[in-house]
């Protein structure tokens, strides 16, 4: 059986077309699923995806909650 990589925050900013900084804010506002290494964050891709698929990393609902615009 195969684990799934794990990325890092600049990969997934990149895959969702957000600034690294924005990234960070997602994870401690939104929930964003990510699983901290030491100082580093590292996401699993299948579990950002379905995260932004249930709308848990949508920026109009971050926006309307004080967050970034």
């Amino acid at each position: 059986m195969t684990t799934e990589p794990r990325v890092s925050v600049e990969d997934v900013a990149k895959r969702l077309g957000v600034a690294r900084d924005s990234m960070y804010r997602r994870i401690e506002g939104r929930g964003v699923p990510a699983h901290k290494n030491g100082r580093l964050w590292k996401f699993k891709l299948s579990e950002v995806d379905e995260c932004v698929r249930a709308g848990g990393a949508d920026a109009e609902n971050e926006s309307k909650s004080g967050g970034e615009r």
